[in-house]
């Protein structure tokens, strides 16, 4: 199943795939509004890989097949080493949400390996999808330090060493053509957006800075896909951060106007927090900083849901809304 399922807050759909070492390799689906598999496809691939992200669009989804899969030669003897070949293009498969295998459309672009998507939208002819492109998906153990297992595991995944950044595909439906232009220099990952505008033309991307050489979350960016701009908050050292959720304030009225809520630990302290960011100036640092019972994982992943969304919120005279951990 894959990591990141994707909920179309429009439709109620939830749309996913899955992937494995039969044929066809990977599947699509849709699971509707009445939580009822409505939609299932094959998406047939070349051989076993290992997506991890999908996105989607107001009439199509996009799925992917990155240069950056099993050793074949290895899988066979049931040996799961992955490895990224350069010399083979990235794959973005495009099809409508409710289209069939024929429907596919295939996009070649720069070979990489996308952990994570931001958001997808269509324009014109075009489809515009988001996310972070790694320069470097199997960094080598050149230059660094012996170490333990888990530290040499921290420095491949380490952003600067991905050298992940945020990039923009456009596929153009008519021509077949594919654009593409990196949008920010900044090595950041794990982006949110307002979920208020997924699937739709957006300003803002949350995401995550790195500590250099180890898979910590030193910090926070705010993309501003406009202007170019970016605003910073480093949480300190010692303090690591998760991927960030956006909540949006009841009755807001604006793309950033709302809340940023992300889970830190301070290793300094042996404590974890919930933290809470004003989105529209995080630079003013946090307005709410929670203390938790227990010091978590580095990296716990969250996410944020209305409270009237929840089996079994109990509805209050006010408007209210609660943080998912």
């Amino acid at each position: 199943m894959s990591a990141h399922a994707k909920v179309d807050n429009t439709t109620g759909e939830l749309l996913f795939f899955n992937y494995g070492k039969q044929e066809p390799y990977m599947h699509y689906g849709v699971v509707d509004e009445s939580n009822e598999l409505a939609h299932y496809v094959d998406v047939p691939l070349p051989g076993p890989r290992l997506p991890h992200d999908m996105a989607f669009t107001e009439n199509y989804v996009i799925l992917n097949d990155f240069p950056l899969f099993w050793d074949p030669r290895l899988l066979a003897h049931d040996v799961h080493l992955p490895r990224f070949y350069p010399d083979i293009p990235s794959r973005f498969a495009v099809l409508p949400r409710r289209g069939g295998t024929d429907d596919i459309r295939w996009f070649e672009a720069d070979p990489t390996f996308v952990l994570h998507f931001t958001n997808a939208y269509e324009d014109g002819d075009e489809i515009v999808l988001d996310g972070f492109f790694e320069g470097d998906p199997q960094p080598t153990e050149a230059g660094t330090t012996g170490g333990a297992k888990w530290e040499k595991l921290f420095r491949f995944l380490a952003l600067d060493r991905l050298q992940a950044r945020l990039h923009r595909w456009r596929f153009n439906l008519v021509t077949g053509a594919v654009k593409e232009e990196q949008l920010s220099e900044s090595v950041t990952e794990f982006g949110t957006i307002n979920a208020d505008y997924t699937a739709g033309r957006y300003r803002y991307t949350y995401a995550a800075t790195g500590k250099p050489g180890w898979f910590l979350f030193d910090g926070l960016v705010k993309h501003d896909l406009f202007t170019g701009d970016q605003h910073r908050v480093s949480f300190g050292d010692g303090v690591y951060g998760s991927e960030t959720a956006m909540a949006p304030r009841v009755g807001g009225t604006g793309e950033d106007d709302g809340y940023l809520v992300t889970l830190t630990t301070d290793m300094n302290a042996d404590a974890s927090y919930c933290v809470v960011f004003d989105a529209a100036r995080i630079a003013d640092g946090p307005v709410c900083k929670l203390l938790l019972p227990e010091r978590i994982s580095s990296g716990t992943h969250s996410t944020w849901a209305p409270g009237h969304r929840l089996r079994r919120w109990h509805t209050a005279k006010s408007a209210a809304s609660t943080i998912g951990l």
